[in-house]
């Protein structure tokens, strides 16, 4: 599948801004079953200083300076981007769970430091005890992994209803297990708490779903704006994603955008401003199929 992807986001301050730096995640990464073609960021008022880096997780990040004051910032992201089907390992053919998490805490877990970073707590997931009681659940002695994996993902899918008015970006997941209710971010880092609680590697994933849905399926939650999914790390098998708000696995109707620990790593846009007052802020997304 190939898309056309635009994605603005929109300030309006009740007072002028003298100066802003910002720090932006919309370029979609090159990964095995995705290739980026173009990319255009623009930024009104254009600004002063502008440059492009590869953060610690390997994604690409866009950084800007804006001197000249100013009641409105909009940052416009366009590109086109080509995903591939994936084909998930068979679950009951991958390793149990007990011993995926051994060997992240054995004498191997030199041999896999790129999941080991995964199992740690970070800003948005903590540890949980009541986290790691209800994946237990999915998760039975030698379960093997992405089978439990599957059964956590429907089990959150089924026990929890989006809710877009139920949070924030600071709720902790602790009050999200509460409410029952939340957004994919939400969802995103219950299942990651509920992952890391027992041991096991798992990263944020942030991105796009396709916005048209195909003929006689309903509609995936999310579409038209950023959406958030989960990956699982399996050794011999790699990584394998999970989308606990449509309980489904990612396929090629999901655009990556980036990856980290959790949304404080891949936030879209975030950075400092002196002056500006209040503002409000309006964030438009299409993702378009290109036949």
């Amino acid at each position: 599948m190939r898309y056309r992807i635009r994605h603005s986001t929109c300030y309006v301050y009740t007072e002028p801004v003298s100066l802003c730096h910002n720090e932006v995640c919309l370029r979609p990464r090159n990964a095995a079953r995705q290739k980026c073609h173009q990319i255009e960021l623009d930024v009104s008022p254009p600004p002063d200083t502008m440059a492009r880096r590869a953060d610690y997780f390997g994604n690409q990040i866009e950084f800007f300076t804006v001197q000249e004051r100013h009641k409105r910032l909009e940052v416009t992201c366009q590109s086109e981007v080509t995903v591939e089907p994936f084909a998930p390992p068979m679950a009951s053919l991958t390793p149990p769970w007990e011993d995926v998490a051994e060997t992240m805490r054995g004498n191997d877990a030199c041999r896999h430091l790129e999941a080991v970073q995964f199992v740690y707590e970070s800003t948005y997931v903590r540890y949980h005890e009541q986290l790691a009681q209800y994946a237990l659940q999915s998760f039975p002695a030698r379960r093997p992994v992405i089978e439990g994996a599957l059964d956590l993902m429907h089990r959150i899918f089924k026990d929890f209803k989006y809710d877009t008015r139920a949070t924030n970006v600071m709720t902790p997941i602790a009050e999200v297990f509460d409410l029952r209710r939340g957004v994919c971010q939400d969802f995103a880092h219950l299942m990651l708490g509920c992952l890391r609680s027992l041991g096991l590697p798992a990263r944020y994933v942030s991105g796009y779903l396709q916005t048209t849905p195909v003929a006689d399926q309903e509609r995936l939650i999310g579409a038209d704006a950023s959406h958030a999914w989960v990956s699982v790390y399996c050794p011999s098998f790699g990584w394998v994603d999970f989308d606990p708000t449509n309980d489904t696995i990612p396929s090629d109707k999901h655009i990556l955008v980036a990856w980290g620990r959790d949304y404080a790593d891949v936030s879209p846009i975030k950075g400092v401003i002196l002056g500006g007052g209040q503002h409000s802020l309006k964030v438009a997304v299409s993702v378009t199929p290109i036949n």
